[in-house]
């Protein structure tokens, strides 16, 4: 599957691990009845044997059938290093608890969940960074199915009513700062965030110019509610926006401002997209009406690049 059916489902059965398999094989069937069907997305369990080197862990019976050498790998041993990093801030809970919309807090979570199956899949390690106003987890990258597990059982835990309280700050600059420098180097770092950044942008440019300084790999996966957030298509009538990281609170009718706001969010995601340009840092528009299709496909066209 690749729609949001699998948020409304996990929120039946309670287990995440599940549907994150599930949005993987949906989304790996589409692909391969897509443009894309020629993209690899077959996940490695062996690696081709390199002359000279021990032959300890050869798989020989898959010789035996193939006539070909390839090593088998073990947990310990992996790809590449990535570090799902997820912004839980007030503003990531939008829409609030409106039923049968999916926040952008449960897409991200199911985002990340499905890249964590896809990584491990893949033997790559993956590590998980949450933060609002202050880096709140950060864990090493690892492959072993315990720390797995634990990534999945924080991000469980996200999904909770409550779990994100209201009026819960954002401070990404700071963050991002702390993260590049708590990160092995070259490392591949794949942001969740609203980039609502609670500061000056040139304060988050210069954060992101240090993840691409100390030679990590990143993508922004810039998640929104394109309806509501950027387009403002809320109906034309007295409305009460509240601003969920602050408590502020305005009355005015949408159709005052709406013109203002977009060419002013405008404006906004044009300076991002430029700035990450100009960084080499992957930029995604992720919708929370959408599927995961697009999340999954940049993130495998990306790794595809590092190698």
């Amino acid at each position: 599957m690749d729609s949001l059916e699998e948020i409304v489902l996990y929120e039946q059965f309670d287990n995440l691990e599940f549907i994150a398999s599930q949005i993987v094989a949906g989304f790996i069937t589409g692909l391969h009845r897509s443009p894309y069907h020629g993209f690899s997305v077959e996940f490695a369990e062996h690696r081709v044997y390199n002359a000279g080197e021990s032959t300890k862990h050869v798989d020989w019976k898959l010789y035996g059938r193939t006539e070909k050498l390839f090593v088998k790998q073990y947990e310990e041993e992996t790809n590449l290093r990535s570090y799902i990093v997820l912004d839980t801030s007030s503003s990531m809970l939008f829409p609030y608890r409106q039923a049968g919309k999916v926040s952008k807090l449960s897409f991200s979570v199911c985002c990340a969940a499905a890249l964590i199956h896809m990584l491990r899949q893949q033997r790559d390690a993956s590590g998980l960074c949450l933060f609002s106003d202050r880096m709140e987890l950060l864990t090493d990258a690892r492959l072993n199915a315990t720390h797995v597990q634990m990534m999945y059982a924080r991000l469980r835990e996200l999904l909770k009513e409550d779990a994100v309280p209201l009026n819960k700050p954002t401070v990404t600059a700071e963050v991002l700062h702390q993260l590049a420098d708590s990160i092995p180097k070259r490392s591949l770092v794949v942001l969740f965030t609203d980039m609502f950044s609670g500061g000056p942008r040139e304060e988050l440019f210069a954060a992101l110019q240090h993840l691409r300084y100390n030679r990590h790999e990143v993508i922004i996966f810039h998640v929104k509610d394109k309806q509501m957030e950027e387009q403002f298509e809320f109906s034309n009538r007295p409305h009460i926006f509240i601003d969920m990281e602050s408590g502020r609170e305005i009355k005015f009718s949408p159709n005052e401002i709406r013109e203002t706001y977009r060419r002013k969010i405008a404006e906004y995601y044009r300076e991002l997209k430029l700035r990450c340009g100009q960084y080499q840092i992957d930029f995604v528009e992720a919708d929370i009406r959408e599927g995961f299709r697009e999340v999954l496909l940049s993130y495998l066209i990306k790794r595809s690049g590092l190698y």
